[in-house]
Formats: C-alpha cells, sequence, structure tokens
C-alpha cells in the first residue's frame, strides 16, 4: 500500500528548472523523487548541521584571506616605513640654489617610478614573491 501523497504546484526559475531537468535525466529518476528529496534534506533536523559546517568551511576560507590580505599589508607599511627612513637617514637637505633643479629631477624620477609601479602591478613580480624568493635563496645557498 503506498502512501497518500498531496499535489503542490511550484513555479522554478528557468535555469533552476533546467538543472532539475538535466539532474533527473542524468541518475534516471523523477523530477518529483529529487524535489522530494532535496525538500527532505532541507528540512531533516541534521540540515542545520550541514548548514552550519558550509558556513564554518566559509568562515575560515575568509579569515586565512583575511590573515594573508593583513600580512600583505603589514609588509607594504613595513617596506614603507624602511624606505622614509632610509631616504631620510641618507639625503641630506639641499641649498635653496640647487632647489629648482632637484625638484625638476624629482618630478621626472616620480614619472618613471609612477610607471614602474605601474608596470610591477600589471605584470609582476611583486614585492611578496620577490621577498619569498630571496629568503629562499639565503636558506638554500646551494641550489
Amino acid at each position: 500500500m503506498t502512501a497518500k501523497r498531496i499535489k503542490h504546484t511550484f513555479r522554478l526559475p528557468p535555469a533552476l528548472s533546467s538543472q532539475l531537468a538535466d539532474y533527473a535525466t542524468r541518475k534516471r529518476i523523477s523530477q518529483a523523487l529529487v524535489v522530494e528529496t532535496a525538500i527532505t534534506s532541507f528540512l531533516s533536523p541534521d540540515g542545520s548541521e550541514r548548514l552550519e559546517a558550509a558556513l564554518t568551511r566559509r568562515l575560515d576560507r575568509l579569515s586565512r584571506q583575511a590573515d594573508r590580505l593583513a600580512w600583505n599589508v603589514d609588509l607594504s607599511n613595513e617596506a614603507l616605513a624602511l624606505f622614509i627612513r632610509f631616504w631620510l637617514t641618507n639625503n641630506a637637505p639641499l641649498p635653496d640654489t640647487a632647489l629648482a633643479a632637484a625638484q625638476a629631477m624629482g618630478r621626472e624620477r616620480y614619472e618613471g617610478f609612477v610607471e614602474a609601479l605601474s608596470r610591477r602591478m600589471e605584470l609582476g613580480p611583486r614585492l611578496g614573491a620577490e621577498l619569498s624568493a630571496d629568503v629562499g635563496a639565503q636558506e638554500n645557498p646551494d641550489e
């Protein structure tokens, strides 16, 4: 004896309807069985546990990405601070007579810097990769 069934009518977006039909065809089962199984799974008591596990995995992945981003920001800040300290330590103030020529040269050098930075951002190599390679070479000098 079969259990009594109640008819329901649902409207699905075309893409989802197509996915449902394709899946049922591939598995050689009825679309109704696919829908029934999906609803049963969604409403089962362990459904919330699966959802929580999925959210936990996603949050873990986002946390790792945020950690990498924080490391890159720290690297950028430290590199900039180190450069500024080096520059201020090694460059004496200019006399007024050389100031105009130095400013013109500074503008030209800055334009070259912006072009080089643009190329590196588009094509690489990036500072983090260079540092990793340099550190790897220092740790393994025989290779």
